[in-house]
């Protein structure tokens, strides 16, 4: 498996930045995480969307949702130019039901729901999804291919119940929107660094990746917040960044 951050700025990116997608790619195929601001003009430098298998969406708040009409009106081409013959499947939350509505267009892409029960197999891989404690329907996901295990925890309050959902992953992509100083009094469903990197060290994971930035806060504030609290491989997400088994 290899996973490539495509964008990784929340609730807006800066210049030259990008919201909240993932790439992952297998042996079998590719699935993007997400697909937030930018993200489809970063995907093409790494594959054409007929190469892509999936769309697997965490919720459907706009940073992380709102280039999918951009690739929406990618597959519609690909299609038209017969690069692609069947409707491109989207992964994602029944609600809120406008919005879940929206993966779906005309006959170039549809919705299959998913809820914290599912399995899904897709490119190789199997998925499973736990519920955050976030505003709106949110799903973390565990993704294996039966020998290293990925978790992205999408938005993720201090509220979330993990269980043993991160227990002892290869990488835990887990977001820390706020620092410690800067985080406000009232839970808005995110964490801050200094807990994704807590949570990483509870659970044993084994590489750390903090996620979902503002660019309004210094990557070093960052960096200070979580230093102390997380001692295995760690590092705050960049676009382009690669890791990979």
């Amino acid at each position: 498996m290899k996973i490539t951050v495509l964008g990784y700025q929340s609730p807006a990116p800066g210049p030259g930045g990008a919201g909240p997608g993932y790439l992952l790619e297998t042996d079998k195929g590719a699935i993007l995480l997400d697909c937030g601001s930018a993200v489809y003009s970063r995907l093409m430098q790494y594959l054409p969307i007929e190469k892509l298998t999936a769309v697997i969406m965490s919720h459907y708040h706009h940073d992380h949702v709102c280039d999918i009409p951009i690739l929406q009106y990618g597959v519609m081409m690909a299609t038209i130019q017969k690069k692609m013959d069947t409707v491109f499947p989207i992964y994602g939350p029944t609600q809120p039901a406008e919005w879940a509505e929206r993966m779906k267009y005309e006959k170039y892409t549809d919705l299959i729901p998913f809820n914290a029960d599912s399995e899904l197999e897709i490119a190789g891989v199997k998925v499973t999804f736990l519920r955050t404690d976030h505003s709106v329907e949110c799903y973390a996901m565990k993704i294996t291919d039966g020998i290293h295990t990925i978790v992205y925890g999408a938005d993720s309050g201090p509220e979330t119940i993990w269980g043993s959902f991160v227990n002892d992953c290869d990488l835990f992509i887990c977001e820390g929107t706020f620092t410690t100083p800067l985080a406000p009094s009232a839970n808005l469903g995110h964490l801050t660094a200094r807990e994704a990197a807590q949570l990483a060290a509870q659970s044993n994971a084994k590489q750390l990746l903090i996620t979902h930035l503002s660019p309004d806060i210094a990557r070093k504030e960052y960096e200070s917040d979580a230093a102390a609290h997380y001692h295995g491989l760690w590092s705050l997400a960049e676009i382009g960044k690669v890791i990979a088994w």
